[in-house]
């Protein structure tokens, strides 16, 4: 069943070429299709293409259709093109006639947007609850270990004291920043395309702000050419958002692969987090980080795929925007499933105590001693020289004393600021508005 076919089928080559793997894909839709076609009806009846009658039993029927896709018992069936088809086949066998009337008033175009948008919305609102859970975590750890000192690095080559305090939480605000990019690709999302048709509007008089607001989005995209123009665009805003957060999961899995390393030592996990070698027996290999990196790093390269899957695209809808569903729908679980075997590493982290009594780590003390000769009056660029011949005379003295007082500092790590920062962030959100809209939509009249 295709919902444009008129007399004659494609060539099944045609058909399979051109489907792809749609139908796999278009079950991610699947409920946001129901919450769609819900707005949707209520709406034709408001301006008076269905009776009260006909919505009812459209609603009762695609309810149960909804509670179906929950429970798990939802498929495409066998020659029937995508979601879109399966529900009006579904509704029309069930109710006859006024099956087919609920297609009224939009294009397969349309409808496909807002079931994208309703699926980015979910999906963002999930993975900021994996945020947050990670971002508690890296504060918590942070507060545990902040008396607990590591070497700090630049150019791979010692700098300064650090602590595992200022390291997770240096990931704690880096989440939080990253929230910034995803709010804005939420609010993008959160803009209602239903009503613009095939990208040309209808000669119905359709309610668009009535959709708009049983469906919980903040507003409408207004030109109905624009609203098929954000199809591409909405999609790389978003993969760029889960690429922020992906860059900051693959460096601290980096980090982690270079701490647990042996020359290093600075951290080791239970056995059961790492993994073994067949033929060393010696072996605890950080897999799991080792593959949060890479799969991190592949996300970081999604908005490039988006980008040019879609560039020097003429306005108006092009098949090419298909193949972008394969490209961001598994994106979601894959950044997930990255955010929470962190957490499940992070939560076991073990760190080694007194790593910078070891006199290899004496120099990164060269800045307190340059420090503490200024604070006693010395001009710092004559403070610089002297520890620096000290040095290279082999006559450097230091003590591992620390007081580093400014905010951010090891001293200082400001961890309920940057809380606060982060719940300002999440709030800004509005998720509750959704979620009370999406209930309303498919709760028991």
């Amino acid at each position: 069943m295709k919902l444009w076919q008129k007399d004659k089928d494609s060539l099944k080559s045609v058909t399979d070429f051109t489907s792809g793997k749609d139908r796999e894909m278009d079950l991610y839709l699947a409920p946001f299709d129901v919450l769609g076609s819900l707005a949707h009806i209520q709406m034709l009846a408001s301006i008076g293409l269905l009776t009260k009658d006909e919505l009812n039993i459209l609603k009762k029927e695609l309810k149960n259709i909804y509670r179906e896709i929950q429970n798990g018992n939802f498929l495409i069936e066998e020659g029937v093109e995508d979601i879109h088809s399966q529900i009006e086949l579904l509704l029309t066998k069930k109710l006859g006639d006024v099956g087919k009337k609920i297609h009224s008033g939009r294009s397969r175009n349309d409808q496909v947007l807002v079931d994208i948008k309703l699926f980015l919305r979910h999906e963002i609102r999930q993975l900021t609850t994996s945020i947050k859970n990670l971002f508690d975590l890296l504060i918590d750890q942070s507060e545990k270990y902040k008396q607990k000192l590591l070497p700090g690095y630049t150019h791979l080559q010692l700098a300064m004291p650090s602590s595992f305090g200022l390291w997770l939480s240096a990931y704690a605000e880096s989440l939080s920043d990253d929230l910034i990019t995803l709010q804005a690709a939420y609010h993008v999302v959160n803009k209602n395309p239903l009503g613009s048709g095939a990208g040309y509007g209808s000669s119905f008089p359709l309610d668009r702000k009535m959709t708009t607001e049983l469906l919980g989005f903040d507003d409408l995209n207004y030109n109905v050419v624009y609203a098929q123009m954000g199809r591409g665009k909405t999609e790389k805003i978003v993969a760029q958002a889960l690429s922020n957060v992906a860059s900051t999961l693959s460096k601290l899995a980096m980090d982690a692969c270079l701490f647990m390393n042996q020359n290093f030592g600075f951290i080791s996990f239970p056995d059961e987090l790492t993994t073994g070698s067949s033929i060393m027996p010696h072996k605890k290999n950080p897999d799991v980080f080792e593959l949060i990196r890479a799969k991190c790093n592949e996300l970081q390269a999604l908005p490039n795929d988006v980008a040019l899957l879609t560039t020097n695209l003429p306005s108006g809808y092009h098949r090419d925007f298909q193949l972008l569903k394969e490209k961001i729908f598994p994106a979601f679980q894959t950044l997930t499933d990255c955010l929470n075997m962190t957490a499940l590493m992070i939560s076991s982290i073990q760190i080694k105590d007194k790593i910078l009594e070891d006199e290899k780590y004496k120099f990164l003390f060269s800045v307190e001693e340059v420090n503490k000769l200024v604070l006693a009056g010395m001009p710092f660029r004559d403070a610089y020289k002297k520890i620096g011949q000290d040095i290279e005379a082999g006559k450097f003295s230091y003590s591992t004393k620390i007081n580093h007082t400014h905010e951010g500092s090891i001293g200082n790590l400001c961890l309920p600021e940057i809380q606060s920062v982060f719940q300002k962030n999440i709030s800004s959100f509005g998720f509750g508005i959704v979620a009370k809209a999406e209930e309303k939509l498919v709760s028991r009249d």
